[in-house]
């Protein structure tokens, strides 16, 4: 059985700490973004003007996977209203993200230090918080599922590691 990396999503404490520690506007358009979108770190990478449906408030992504390879499949990503301002104004000024994955992920990981997160922060664990605070929201698996891009709803599962607390909390909810 192949071994599976358990990435851990930040708790709301820590994801509240990291957004607030950006300092430059680069860094608040990447953490927010990462955030509240979901998006893969190589998807914010290439990010254009022509991704952003400016009027709908949304993101159209062309992303990995789909019947004809790489960048065939596309999906809508609703915009928070912290986020689209950033991506209004950066791709405003420039015609693309201007950020390669590289330093992408070094920016996730210096905010994490100055925040004072002690465990790894990467762009996925931030998907991984990002698709973790949907649920607790109330968006459904389904709509995460397009929203991250994924093929299978088994693979949008991964990420759902409930605790006990969310189980019960869910059941009083409901019943």
């Amino acid at each position: 059985m192949k071994y599976q990396y358990k990435r851990e999503p930040l708790p709301p404490d820590e994801a509240n700490r990291l957004a607030n520690a950006c300092q430059t506007h680069e860094e608040k358009l990447v953490i927010w973004t990462l955030l509240d979108t979901g998006l893969r770190v190589a998807e914010l990478s290439r990010l254009t003007k022509e991704n952003l449906d400016w009027q709908n408030h949304r993101l159209m992504i062309y992303g990995k996977g789909g019947p004809y390879g790489k960048l065939s499949k596309r999906r809508v990503i609703p915009l928070s209203a912290r986020v689209q301002p950033l991506l209004e104004g950066h791709l405003g000024l420039h015609d693309r993200m201007e950020l390669g994955v590289r330093t992408i992920q070094r920016l996730v990981k210096t905010v994490a230090n100055r925040a004072h997160i002690r465990r790894t922060v990467s762009p996925h664990v931030l998907r991984h918080t990002f698709s973790v605070t949907c649920i607790q929201k109330g968006i459904s698996t389904r709509a995460l599922q397009e929203m991250l891009g994924h093929d299978r709803l088994a693979t949008t599962e991964i990420y759902l590691n409930l605790s006990p607390e969310d189980v019960i909390r869910e059941f009083h909810s409901k019943w």
